[in-house]
């Protein structure tokens, strides 16, 4: 099992999948994912990926098969990229493609701010840039609370997997997913998220930037999408057609297919 020992308070587990020719030398591309989740959800992009890019996958600090950190971490986005940093230069990765999934996302957007020139490129999924003063993430942190992370995980799972477009089985499964999660770890990662708003930083990232969404289903928020891209200064914003829910697990061949054209843009 890859574990990288990156300091004395974190194992952190990753995957490497590397079908590309052996005797090319392939840009990289990392996969981050969200709260209360691992590299497991990313199942779906690694075969539209791995043939033409080495795809990285990782298990965040407290998540998936990574060290939970002990009772009063200090949780921050900051932390979260300083962690990524760490098993970049551990796996000796000068520059990386990055891509973020909702809260996966918004620390990528952190690292994007943080350490430009270790990015090609920057994509993020259905992520969130301001939290504080929305109502959602203080109830989600009341439904953990109350009946803990699979109570939440279902409760919410509409949003993540339309039920009219999904199959049962795909949307079990995410919440069994979800549910291996410490409850302590999602309570003291929402209550950080709930004081957090990037607004302020969104103008300082230069890394070119893709923000992906689904066109319909609750989830969408294209104002809040919108709202990304009008303050990142070298933003594409694709609303992906026909999809609903959290675009990356609903349709992720539609959002590679969209990676792929914002890539190609980039080379000329």
């Amino acid at each position: 099992m890859p574990i990288a020992k990156l300091d004395d308070t974190l194992e952190m587990y990753y995957q490497v999948d590397d079908y590309t020719d052996p005797w090319r030398t392939p840009e990289t591309v990392v996969l981050h994912h969200g709260n209360a989740k691992s590299s497991k959800l990313w199942y779906a992009w690694v075969p539209l990926l791995a043939r033409q890019y080495r795809v990285v996958r990782l298990d965040a600090r407290g998540f998936g098969r990574s060290t939970v950190p002990p009772p009063g971490y200090s949780w921050s986005l900051s932390n979260f990229a300083g962690d990524l940093l760490s098993l970049l230069d551990r796996l000796e990765l000068d520059k990386v493609h990055l891509i973020g999934e909702t809260v996966g996302g918004t620390i990528s957007l952190q690292f994007a701010y943080e350490h430009p020139e270790r990015l090609h490129s920057l994509a993020v999924c259905t992520s969130p840039f301001k939290f504080a003063g929305v109502p959602t993430y203080q109830e989600y942190y009341r439904l953990v609370k109350a009946e803990g992370v699979a109570g939440w995980a279902r409760k919410t799972a509409d949003r993540r997997l339309d039920p009219a477009r999904s199959d049962p089985a795909h949307r079990e499964w995410y919440i069994q997913q979800m549910s291996q999660t410490s409850q302590r770890v999602v309570l003291e990662t929402l209550a950080y998220l709930s004081t957090q708003d990037l607004s302020g930083v969104l103008p300082k990232v230069q890394t070119p930037t893709l923000i992906l969404v689904a066109q319909e289903g609750e989830a969408n928020s294209p104002q809040r999408a919108q709202a990304m891209a009008d303050l990142l200064p070298d933003c594409r914003l694709v609303a992906v057609p026909g999809a609903s829910g959290y675009v990356q697990h609903s349709a992720p061949d539609k959002c590679v297919a969209a990676w792929r054209e914002f890539i190609g843009l980039l080379s000329h």
